[in-house]
């Protein structure tokens, strides 16, 4: 596994439970849970559904599409990896399926962020197994 020289940060290491999230995200799908049984969506990932507590859950592609319901300028350093990109928009975004997930908001100047902007997801390519989904102004 080659990973790229520019990315410093931490770099997950996906489970049997996240496994397929990180699989779609490699083929720039954003994979979300859905209950076979009532049909609730879920995030992050759970071994059954919050609705109605059943076992039975499915991984199914998200549009890719949301709006921002909120977000923070993250001043702190709390890894090395990220002391080049202080500040960084840590955001929580409103999925059109009904899920509000925590993401980062990528190429979009801080100032331009406004709650209730559409957004879609983008992602990064940081190893050959790993890419993850990040947000950016819908264009």
């Amino acid at each position: 596994m080659t990973q790229n020289t520019y990315y410093q940060k931490p770099v997950p290491i996906p489970d049997e439970a996240s496994q397929p999230f990180f699989a779609g995200a490699r083929a720039h799908r954003l994979m979300i849970q859905q209950c076979k049984a009532c049909s609730a969506v879920m995030w992050p990932v759970k071994s059954r559904c919050d609705n109605c507590l059943r076992p039975a859950v499915n991984w199914v592609q998200a549009s890719g599409k949301g709006t921002l319901y909120s977000f923070v300028l993250m001043h702190q350093i709390y890894h090395p990896g990220f002391a080049t990109e202080v500040p960084y928009i840590i955001a929580q975004v409103d999925l059109l399926e009904g899920l509000r997930i925590i993401t980062n908001i990528v190429d979009c100047p801080s100032a331009d962020l406004q709650i209730g902007m559409p957004l879609e997801v983008t992602f990064e390519a940081i190893t050959d197994k790993i890419t993850l989904p990040s947000f950016k102004a819908e264009r």
